[in-house]
């Protein structure tokens, strides 16, 4: 049976679908019912939704996530501080927070004017094809892996009730899990963004295409090339199981207070509607706005440990103690936030374009995201 109008009473016996697993679940009043198992009933939706809302997102939003990756590399932010230097500008660690996060935000829109001008628009999009190879698997693996690490967790070790330690697992295992399995796209993805038509040592481009990039790390860095910087995207594992967390409890929120107005009996108001219109999303974009904030010093040491070798093969970032000792000795704490302003101003209408896209998809597709 299909759920049809989650606010309509349900009959005794009534059975739901998991939104994750499309698992048939046992009747509220526990009577016992004979079905067929289905536990991939509607995955291929979720699936299919889910990968056009990250698509939809990354496309976007590609022109602030190069910005951001830029000034998270060691180029432009040696770049930045030369600049002010000429301007008689005094170091920005030195700076009090107020100031250094205007020149910060001054600094981020000069740089975004400039890219296209110095190498035409398309460089606004450089990554964005390993990006979209990425968006698809990643989001696969992340919301399959939580919606069923959740309920493998709930119901062996929690009474099959849920619960934020039961979230924070669950996510925390998907995070490793997707890290682990696309984060040689992600490499080439960020190296691809860091290439520039002309580098200070008067050389051209270093990479044809995302397939060239690959090749040329696999040659010169052999398989373990491609899962540099794997360890700062395990300590990015805090970002998103902080993420999940606060996004259950909001969610969770939500549902008290759609409960209480359904109860009160009373008509719903212009502000109700609202609510429960933008509610999921809005809490998605102030779940990852509040996380990515937060946990934001692991992005910076995740694109300096994927910045290639320099030309005589030696890394200047071996590790990710090293790294990060490195970037505070000679850069100062301001650099660990490099690429923050065009980060968070990214978050939330990427959150936004992803789960309105989600959600439109799965009405298309004749389904909801409702449990």
């Amino acid at each position: 049976m299909i759920l049809e109008d989650a606010a309509q009473p349900q009959p005794r016996g009534f059975l739901t679908q998991s939104r994750e697993t499309g698992e048939v679940l046992p009747s509220p009043d526990g009577a016992p019912v004979t079905v067929k198992s289905a536990p991939f009933a509607k995955s291929w939706a979720h699936f299919i939704a889910g990968g056009l809302g990250g698509m939809a997102s990354a496309t976007l939003t590609a022109p602030l996530d190069v910005l951001k990756t830029r000034l998270q590399s060691t180029y432009y932010q040696q770049h930045l501080a030369t600049a002010r230097t000429a301007r008689g500008l005094p170091p920005i660690e030195t700076m009090t927070l107020a100031r250094s996060s205007l020149l910060h935000i001054r600094e981020t829109g000069d740089i975004l004017l400039q890219v296209p001008k110095a190498e035409g628009w398309r460089a606004l999009f450089k990554g964005l094809g390993p990006n979209l190879v990425g968006v698809v698997p990643a989001r696969a693996i992340n919301f399959y892996t939580y919606g069923n690490g959740k309920k493998i967790i709930s119901n062996n070790f929690n009474n099959g009730q849920e619960a934020a330690w039961v979230h924070l697992c669950a996510a925390a295992f998907a995070g490793i899990l997707t890290g682990t399995a696309t984060n040689p796209i992600w490499l080439v993805k960020t190296r691809l963004q860091l290439d520039k038509n002309t580098h200070a040592d008067g050389r051209g481009r270093q990479y044809k295409n995302a397939y060239d990039c690959t090749m040329q790390t696999l040659r010169k860095e052999g398989v373990s090339g491609l899962y540099r910087g794997l360890s700062a995207s395990y300590l990015g594992v805090t970002e998103s199981t902080l993420q999940w967390t606060l996004y259950e409890q909001m969610k969770l929120s939500l549902a008290k207070r759609e409960e209480r107005v359904a109860n009160s009996g009373r008509p719903l108001t212009f502000w109700d509607q609202t609510v429960s219109w933008t509610g999921k999303i809005s809490a998605a974009g102030c779940a990852k706005f509040v996380a990515a904030l937060i946990t934001y010093p692991h992005e910076v040491i995740r694109t300096r440990l994927r910045q290639a070798p320099h030309e005589n093969g030696h890394l200047k970032y071996t590790g990710l103690t090293q790294c990060f000792r490195l970037i505070w000795k000679e850069e100062g704490m301001a650099a660990l936030y490099g690429g923050l302003v065009p980060h968070m101003l990214r978050v939330v209408p990427s959150a936004a374009i992803m789960f309105g896209t989600y959600e439109g998809v799965l009405k298309l597709l004749g389904t909801s995201s409702n449990t």
